[in-house]
């Protein structure tokens, strides 16, 4: 089934010392226009790299992504990206740091067009009284709010998250989850996020993409979820499926950790033979 976005056989291979280690591998996935799929899995699986592969940050090694019937090579205005560190200029407002882009994407547009393009997503964030305030006077939270701004503010097609709210408190990360929804309900902007909460992929995605242990990572299992949106915290967590859903995915994620312990085991093992060989030959 061909798709808004389509990843097709995505790999990624990075050559070493000790010969090319395959990071992902296979990675298929198609996403409808609007929807929100977050990658779910342990630290070190691949899910960043599919990420960055997908905004022409990281070069593919095999396969493609196509976007709206485009094939990407390289980066584009097309896709925001936030990371869980904003990486804003320090000495610049909130407003300019959301300028940056604005001015390098819709060049023909007037001056007063485009700031209050950046205002206005920067009021949507909450931020409408720190419009001049510097980055680096602006909590870690606020400095977020911004990087989410300086990504809707472009108009991307789509928008990829790599751990956004990961550095965040509690309350914080809660808050700016509702307000990014929010958004993306308003924009109808299809989002990729990557996360390793299976309680913050529940609330926020229409499906989650569990991926398989690296190296060799590739889409493990898909949960569609029934929860309908836009989203309450509190149906959510009192629909009948939801402790299901959350069950099966850390099932998942438990399966992956004996799978792991049983290859290194087996590893163990193998260099042990290997050394007792050594011993007998010599």
């Amino acid at each position: 089934m061909r798709g808004y976005v389509e990843m097709f056989r995505l790999g990624k291979t990075y050559d070493t010392h000790n010969g090319p280690v395959v990071i992902v591998e296979e990675f298929d996935l198609n996403l409808e226009k609007g929807e929100y799929v977050s990658l779910l899995g342990h630290s070190g699986c691949g899910k960043s790299t599919v990420l960055t592969m997908v905004a022409g940050l990281n070069p593919i090694t095999t396969g493609g992504v196509v976007i709206d019937g485009r094939e990407i090579d390289g980066p584009g205005p097309d896709r925001g990206v936030v990371f869980q560190a904003p990486c804003l200029m320090p000495w610049m407002t909130a407003l300019e740091n959301v300028m940056l882009g604005v001015n390098q994407v819709y060049l023909t547009a007037s001056k007063r067009d485009r700031r209050d393009l950046a205002s206005y997503y920067l009021n949507l964030v909450g931020l409408g009284s720190s419009l001049h305030k510097r980055a680096k006077d602006l909590s870690q939270g606020m400095q977020q709010r911004v990087g989410i701004a300086r990504a809707f503010a472009l108009r991307p097609k789509m928008l990829l998250l790599d751990e956004p709210f990961g550095m965040l408190d509690s309350l914080t990360r809660m808050e700016l989850q509702e307000i990014l929804l929010e958004i993306l309900i308003r924009d109808k902007v299809t989002t990729v996020m990557v996360t390793h909460d299976v309680d913050e992929a529940l609330f926020m995605s229409d499906r989650v993409v569990m991926m398989t242990n690296g190296p060799r990572a590739k889409v493990g299992a898909i949960f569609s979820l029934p929860f309908e949106r836009p989203r309450v915290r509190a149906d959510v967590l009192d629909h009948p499926e939801y402790y299901d859903f959350r069950g099966k995915m850390i099932q998942f994620l438990e399966d992956q950790d004996h799978k792991k312990l049983k290859a290194d085991a087996e590893k163990r093992a193998q260099a042990q033979q290997e050394q007792l060989a050594t011993a007998d030959a010599t």
